[in-house]
């Protein structure tokens, strides 16, 4: 636990977007996964999705495979599940943008450069056929 007290601390002042750091964005997220009734693992995804960014995890705010970096960070600690939906973020967000005409015109635009990098809006079929997908898809940030 104090490993990842210090890992989400460590978010304070990475900044990927305009209006908030790392650890704000977290959790932020983590807020909305409760407000929306999500279970305790999907909170704790939510609240860590990010911390690929972390400089701990040698993450940068601009770096790619931040969701990769996360899903592995927090799958031997936390589970299969958490770590899934961690690194499921990204895929999430360029499936929302392909198959929701309003997704794309919410997203900041660090969020829509950040897009692009990631490979623009698509459907991978590898993440859409998870049983955990809809879970993922409820807090996509």
């Amino acid at each position: 636990m104090e490993e990842t007290a210090a890992l989400l601390d460590s978010l304070r002042g990475v900044w990927d977007e305009v209006e908030v750091d790392e650890l704000t964005h977290a959790l932020q997220a983590a807020a909305r996964a409760v407000d929306d009734g999500a279970d305790d693992e999907l909170v704790l995804a939510a609240a860590l999705h990010d911390l690929g960014h972390s400089p701990l995890c040698s993450g940068r705010p601009d770096g790619p495979g931040h969701d990769r970096l996360a899903q592995r960070w927090l799958t031997p600690r936390y589970g299969p599940r958490v770590g899934w939906l961690a690194g499921a973020h990204v895929a999430a967000k360029r499936y929302l943008v392909a198959t929701d005409p309003h997704y794309l015109a919410g997203l900041s635009e660090v969020s829509r450069a950040s897009l692009r990098a990631q490979g623009g809006a698509g459907v991978d079929r590898a993440w859409v056929t998870h049983p955990w997908w809809p879970d993922a898809l409820r807090w996509a940030l």
